[in-house]
């Protein structure tokens, strides 16, 4: 039944079955031995090795058992064990698989002793692929591990050393060194979230670790001010996430992860925010860093719009486009941008009145007040009276579009809501072709209401 079990894969089920086994006759010694195969078929190598010293106190002779545990003793880097038990296979008889063992078992203390020769005299990269082949013979010996960790630890190369302090976890027990360490390098690598699961694994094993808790304190709170930041940015509070990014970079000033992290939110957040000089600050100290930020580069080309520098805007958003072929909002900013550049070459209701593009409207309502008031035709002193009416036509045209949203949006966008070649598609037209006539129906001969 057992053997049925095991060969159709229910372990779990094979291994209830040997328990039964075991416990109604404790002195079979094949029952204990193939409760060792399952468990080693579980991968639960330090379950099986009981069983099959039982296996051997019941029945010395039975070579099987002694070299699975040979091969079990030397998987765990045990190496005089395990040649103590092949030696003693070839002494009832040749044996080419224990005698290929022995050779294997040689070859790897001379292996091992380079290893750390090279490791303690700083050549790393070696010290790195000799311990590959050692590992490969020995994958359950977590001192192996360790060692290799350490050496990638100071190569830099800090996910190739949690991979290897991530198996001993299990190959040690209660193992928190472990699950801290990796805690320690995910955090290193900016994966405050990563960092937060592995510190919370030591926790686990004890809640009171003298090295996890203020850890786990740390990060928590880290990660806690990050997602405030992120959810902040996503909902277009501004202020709040650069407040909430400053709150960040203080609580880790230490690290650079975190703190280039900070300033892609204050380079964003300025940006979208209004406070285009900050931005472009920050945004430039980021792009130096690294030129080919393209979050960073996007964000630039953002504050550039809010410049009115279209061309510098262009530059970027065409930089982001080739570095990230596809990239929606680099298309779309690219887009407006060009469509800003050659609006600008044409009439700009925003310098007509002399207001800035974050202009609100009480502040638009007051330039277009005291501007018709100078050039309404009525009113004008000059002998110009042609430039006059030009001029307020100009003014009430730049009042009708930056004071209606849908059509202020358009304008923001590049395109001009009172250009009847762009609204030809669109079934807009000139303001007065909407009802819209600044002169009225009789000349100039009206009464101007300034609200």
């Amino acid at each position: 039944m057992g053997k049925k079990l095991l060969a159709a894969g229910q372990l779990a089920e094979a291994l209830q079955h040997y328990h039964s086994a075991v416990d109604g006759d404790p002195n079979n010694y094949l029952t204990y031995f193939r409760r060792a195969t399952v468990f080693l078929a579980m991968g639960k190598s330090k379950s099986a090795l009981p069983d099959l010293t039982k296996v051997i106190e019941l029945k010395p002779d039975f070579t099987a058992a002694r070299i699975q545990r040979a091969n079990v003793l030397l998987k765990q880097g045990k190496l005089d064990d395990a040649e103590k038990d092949f030696k003693s296979v070839i002494e009832r008889g040749p044996n080419d698989e224990a005698l290929s063992q022995l050779n294997a078992i040689a070859e790897l203390r001379r292996d091992i002793s380079e290893a750390y020769m090279y490791f303690e005299h700083g050549q790393l990269p070696t010290a790195v692929d000799i311990l590959g082949r050692v590992i490969e013979k020995c994958p359950w010996d977590p001192s192996l591990h360790e060692t290799r960790a350490e050496c990638y630890i100071q190569m830099g190369e800090y996910y190739k050393a949690i991979s290897d302090i991530r198996p001993t976890t299990s190959l040690r027990s209660d193992n928190r060194p472990a699950f801290y360490k990796m805690s320690d390098l995910y955090y290193k690598l900016g994966e405050a979230e990563e960092s937060l699961i592995q510190i919370r694994e030591c926790l686990k094993l004890d809640p009171d670790d003298k090295q996890c808790q203020p850890h786990y304190k740390k990060v928590k709170k880290l990660v806690k001010q990050i997602n405030a930041a992120q959810e902040a940015k996503v909902n277009g509070q501004y202020d709040e996430c650069l407040n909430k990014a400053k709150q960040f970079m203080k609580t880790e000033p230490n690290e650079e992860f975190y703190q280039l992290k900070g300033q892609g939110y204050l380079c964003h957040c300025n940006a979208k925010g209004g406070h285009i000089q900050e931005a472009l600050r920050i945004c430039n100290r980021l792009l130096n860093k690294n030129p080919e930020n393209v979050e960073a580069l996007m964000d630039r080309a953002e504050a550039y719009l809010a410049s009115e520098k279209w061309e510098e805007a262009i530059n970027d958003f065409q930089k982001a486009l080739n570095m990230e072929e596809g990239n929606r909002r680099a298309q779309e900013g690219l887009n407006k941008a060009q469509k800003l550049l050659k609006q600008s070459q044409k009439k700009d209701y925003y310098k007509i009145l002399g207001v800035k593009r974050t202009a609100r409207k009480k502040e638009i309502l007051k330039a277009y007040r005291k501007l018709a008031a100078k050039w309404h035709p009525d009113k004008y002193d000059g002998d110009d009276k042609a430039k006059a009416e030009k001029m307020f036509i100009d003014i009430a045209a730049a009042k009708e579009v930056l004071t209606d949203p849908e059509k202020r949006q358009k304008f923001d966008n590049g395109e001009d809501p009172l250009d009847p070649e762009q609204q030809q598609h669109g079934g807009g037209g000139p303001f007065w072709h909407e009802g819209f006539n600044p002169f009225g129906g009789g000349g100039f001969k009206f009464k101007f209401n300034f609200n």
